[in-house]
């Protein structure tokens, strides 16, 4: 079955960096546009990053010049490097397809911005 793991969040200071992993198992990963979601308090999930199946990457306004969304297929694993990190960026993040999420999601892991 599909599944998705991710690990890495934690506590940081503002101006801080993590960096995020996401490993996955039961889908094609090497054929999908991958993406890194977010879902802060009271907000609805959004996609903050993606990367294509080649490699090409699209990013929120938000996050642009701040994260790196990137992939390695023989790993089956999608990562996320943040940097610079704002209180705003408070959330937990999951991954899943970049575009069309499968309906089944991980539990996330917990990214909190804070001094």
């Amino acid at each position: 079955q599909v599944q998705f793991v991710e690990s890495g969040g934690g506590l940081v200071q503002p101006g801080g960096s993590l960096r995020l992993s996401c490993a996955t198992s039961g889908i094609s990963f090497s054929i999908y546009t991958m993406g890194w979601y977010r879902q802060a308090p009271g907000k609805q999930r959004e996609l903050v990053a993606a990367v294509t199946r080649g490699g090409t990457t699209n990013y929120s306004d938000s996050v642009k010049g701040r994260f790196t969304i990137s992939r390695d297929n023989a790993k089956n694993t999608v990562y996320l490097q943040m940097n610079s990190l704002r209180p705003e960026d408070t959330a937990v993040y999951y991954c899943n397809r970049g575009t069309s999420a499968f309906a089944s999601w991980g539990q996330g892991t917990q990214v909190t911005v804070s001094s």
